[in-house]
């Protein structure tokens, strides 16, 4: 008898302890799950860009896009080597934690760590980059402003000197962050990021036709503004100026209004 009442007491307490176990699990397991990370926590969908440290160029214009259903864009331009980007797209995969991921795994594969509005090139031990140049391996995520993206630009002044009888003109579409327009002479189009702290970067990799006109002069200093400035702003009256760090605004438009 004391034998049998020995034995029922230790399955009882074997199953009590496996029960126990088994929430505690169950807990742990749930604590993780419920636990925030860059992957629930974040809006980490959309376009991000920069210009990344090259070994054989000054920089390379890396623009990724990440897309909701797990699938990205990706575009690469090695300043001065090649007029035109290197393209792929494909999935992209989380770390377990949920703070990293990696991109083009099958080609050219690289991880990042996601931010608040940022994702961090990490190196190939999937580190953060320190250092001097830590700052350069970052990618800043596109912001929207409707104070200057999908209305028509027209250009009215340039690096100081008024312009009346041109038709060159500028458009940013924010559907996909696309720079258009007439350069005065031939038509362009690139891709541009408007970031925090009213900063804007327009891509070197311009598209532009190759029309021949009797006068390229400013044609050829709109360009070239465009891939200097850094910042904008919008005037009490409506105007846009494009700008370099605190210098005097290197371009100024007017609007019509928006896009038709």
């Amino acid at each position: 008898m004391r034998r049998n009442l020995l034995v029922t007491l230790s399955v009882t307490l074997a199953l009590f302890v496996g029960c126990a176990s088994d929430e505690a699990a169950t807990d742990q397991t749930l604590t993780m799950s419920d636990a925030h990370n860059s992957r629930n926590s974040l809006d980490w969908t959309g376009d991000y860009s920069g210009v990344v440290p090259c070994a054989s160029c000054p920089g390379i214009e890396t623009r990724i896009t990440l897309h909701a259903d797990g699938t990205f864009d990706r575009s690469m331009h090695f300043i001065d080597e090649s007029p035109i980007p290197k393209s792929d797209s494909g999935t992209f995969t989380w770390n377990t934690a949920g703070s990293k991921v990696t991109i083009g795994e099958d080609n050219h594969p690289q991880q990042y760590q996601v931010g608040e509005n940022r994702l961090f090139h990490l190196d190939r031990s999937g580190e953060r980059i320190t250092g001097d140049l830590a700052s350069q391996y970052v990618l800043e995520k596109h912001m929207r402003d409707p104070a200057i993206e999908d209305r028509q630009w027209k250009l009215v002044e340039l690096r100081g000197k008024p312009i009346e009888s041109s038709n060159a003109s500028l458009t940013l579409r924010a559907e996909d962050s696309v720079a258009s327009g007439n350069a005065s002479c031939n038509t362009f189009s690139g891709g541009y990021a408007v970031k925090n702290g009213q900063r804007i970067r327009f891509e070197r990799s311009m598209a532009v036709t190759m029309m021949a006109c009797p006068d390229m002069t400013i044609e050829a200093a709109f360009l070239e503004t465009l891939r200097e400035v850094d910042n904008y702003a919008v005037g009490p009256d409506g105007t846009l100026s494009l700008n370099r760090a605190r210098m005097a605004p290197l371009a100024r438009f007017t609007s019509d209004g928006g896009l038709k």
